[in-house]
């Protein structure tokens, strides 16, 4: 085990402040419920010691002031969770919105809408290989009309990679 794997929030053991709130005090309270509460207390500001050395500095600047290994997680948890969301929206709009174009080889605009759809699996969206292969067939170019039929009534279900094979074969037979 690596040194800063073995001083980890999980190793230490400390990443269940992120999850179990902190014991109320009580006046009238144990010496147990006292070291419980400490024990946490110091757990705590552990756990938020080593998620703000994980940042980078412009980072650190922002959240150093945040109370709570809780509330600073929670806090970076909303903001990269909403913006994944956000990213996530734009890929899928960026693959069905995309518009083939007389002006740029096919080739090369398939190879991109491959591209966008690599960027699926980063943001683990998964899209059934099918309904990809569908919607590219639809995106292709007017002039490619009867490819594009011939491909859509065909009754073998094309994978990527053998649409791919067919649209390099129809472009050399174009040419």
């Amino acid at each position: 085990m690596e040194e800063e794997d073995a001083l980890s929030p999980y190793y230490l053991k400390v990443v269940y402040v992120l999850s179990t709130p902190m014991p109320e005090f009580a006046e009238d309270e144990t010496l147990e419920a006292t070291r419980r509460r400490s024990k946490w207390d110091n757990d705590d500001y552990i756990c938020h010691g080593h998620i703000l050395n994980g940042m980078s500095d412009s980072l650190f600047d922002i959240y150093q002031n945040v109370e709570t290994a809780k509330k600073l997680w929670d806090s970076l948890e909303s903001k990269y969770m909403t913006e994944d969301a956000l990213r996530k929206k734009f890929l899928v709009s960026n693959f069905m919105g995309y518009k083939m174009t007389d002006s740029r080889p096919v080739m090369e605009q398939f190879h991109e809408m491959l591209r966008i759809l690599g960027q699926f699996a980063q943001h683990n969206l998964n899209m059934d290989e099918a309904i990809s292969v569908a919607v590219i067939i639809d995106k292709l170019l007017p002039s490619w009309k009867d490819f594009k039929h011939n491909l859509k009534h065909n009754n073998e279900e094309l994978t990527l990679t053998q649409l791919g094979s067919h649209l390099r074969i129809e472009k050399y037979l174009r040419t």
